[in-house]
C-alpha cells in the first residue's frame, strides 16, 4: 500500500446520514474481483440517471468541489459487509473518509485498503461541511502522526482515534503480510531461542 504520514487536499462534502455499502457501490457491480475499475461505479445510482447520464445536482459530478478528502454525514458505511466499498472510494482516488460515525466493518476494510477512515465530534463535521460549501478550494490537513486533522489558515483542529497497529501500518504502507515481512528478522530470534529453550529443557 501507499504510505500515508500527511496529506493536504481540498474535500468534496457529501451531507448524507447513512450512507449504506450499497449506496456506495450497487451490488449488480460485484461480480469482478480485481479492484481496478470499481471507482467508475462509486454513487453510481447517485451520480447517473437510468439513461446513463449524469445527474448534475449530484456532488461527484459538480467541478467546483474535488480532491482526496470525502466529508460524509453520520453513520458512514453501514448496510452489508462487502469491501469493494472500500474498493470503490479508493479507486475512484479518496484516501480519506471523515465522519461523525463509521460502521465497524466498514472501517476495518477501509484501513485494510489504505482508506483512512477519521471519525470527527458531530460539530467539527458539521463545521467544516458548512466551510466547504462556502468555500470549496478551503484545504484540510490530515496529519496521521499526530492524529489530527485542521482547516488550513484557521484555527479549527481535532484530534482522531486510530488502532496503533493499523496506524503503523499506514505509516509504512505495509499491508498484514508486509508488517510480517519486516519482522523477519526478529521472528527468526523468537523462534531459535525457543528452540533452543525447549530443548534444554527436553
Amino acid at each position: 500500500m501507499e504510505k500515508f504520514i500527511k496529506l493536504k487536499s481540498t474535500a468534496v462534502p457529501l451531507p448524507v446520514e447513512n450512507i449504506d455499502t450499497d449506496q456506495i457501490i450497487p451490488a449488480r457491480f460485484l461480480k469482478v474481483t480485481n479492484k481496478i475499475g470499481f471507482g467508475n461505479n462509486l454513487f453510481r445510482d447517485w451520480r447517473y440517471d437510468d439513461k446513463d447520464q449524469p445527474i448534475t445536482s449530484f456532488v461527484l459530478n459538480n467541478t467546483s468541489f474535488s480532491g482526496t478528502i470525502l466529508v460524509a454525514g453520520d453513520n458512514f458505511g453501514c448496510g452489508s459487509s462487502r469491501e469493494h466499498a472500500a474498493w470503490a472510494l479508493t479507486d475512484y482516488g479518496f484516501k480519506v473518509i471523515v465522519s461523525s460515525y463509521f460502521a465497524d466493518i466498514f472501517k476495518g476494510n477501509a484501513l485494510n485498503n489504505g482508506l483512512l477512515p477519521i471519525q470527527v465530534s458531530p460539530e467539527f463535521l458539521k463545521n467544516i461541511l458548512n466551510r466547504i460549501k462556502e468555500n470549496p478550494l478551503i484545504q484540510l490537513i490530515i496529519d496521521l502522526e499526530a492524529q489530527t486533522i485542521s482547516v488550513e489558515k484557521i484555527e479549527l483542529i481535532e484530534s482522531f482515534e486510530i488502532d496503533a497497529y493499523k496506524k503503523l501500518c499506514m505509516i509504512n504502507g505495509y499491508d498484514d503480510i508486509d508488517f510480517l515481512i519486516s519482522n523477519k528478522e526478529k521472528i527468526e530470534t523468537f523462534e531459535a531461542n525457543r528452540n533452543k529453550e525447549e530443548a534444554i529443557v527436553s
